[in-house]
């Protein structure tokens, strides 16, 4: 029997598997993000940048990045637990837990193909992307990925503190 392959990896690993895609001419695509509260919108995303290339990495912020700019209360799982919910999707290939706020130095170390953004991040009316020069500098590209309308954690913690704590 096979044995499973490991997608949490720590940065060396990472690292060697990219230099592994570069040689073999693989496209390594990278998104990141919460992920607190999987959800659909969540599950759409990471398909449709898996779509986009042969190996899909994906950045989780780290707990202390999390509470960072969105608050004390978040996350509301602890980063291994998104990250175990993350490592079940079949579309996933690695995971990596980064602890900065932002992206910028994950994209520097991998210096993937493809950067995916939501779609709220695209031009010409979408917010900026302070990262974009960084993944230019070195050749690669951000793609945009449409949204599920309704579906964020935000609209579902919201959905939750609705329905009140009430049984279905």
């Amino acid at each position: 029997m096979r044995q499973p392959r490991i997608k949490l990896v720590p940065w060396d690993v990472l690292l060697a598997e990219r230099e592994r895609a570069r040689l073999a001419g693989e496209i390594v695509v990278w998104t990141n993000g919460t992920f607190d509260m999987l959800h659909p919108g969540h599950v759409s995303s990471l398909q449709q940048a898996r779509a986009l290339g042969n190996c899909l990495v994906v950045g989780v912020n780290s707990d202390a990045s999390v509470r960072s700019y969105k608050g004390p209360n978040r996350p509301i799982l602890t980063q291994d637990e998104r990250a175990a919910m993350l490592v079940a999707l079949g579309c996933v290939d690695y995971v990596v837990i980064f602890d900065e706020p932002t992206p910028e130095a994950a994209l520097d170390k991998l210096k993937p193909d493809i950067h995916c953004k939501g779609a709220e991040y695209a031009p010409p009316h979408g917010r900026p992307v302070p990262e974009r020069a960084l993944v230019e500098s070195y050749g690669g590209r951000i793609a945009y990925l449409p949204l599920v309308p309704g579906l964020s954690t935000t609209n579902l913690l919201q959905r939750i503190r609705e329905k009140g704590g009430t049984e279905a």
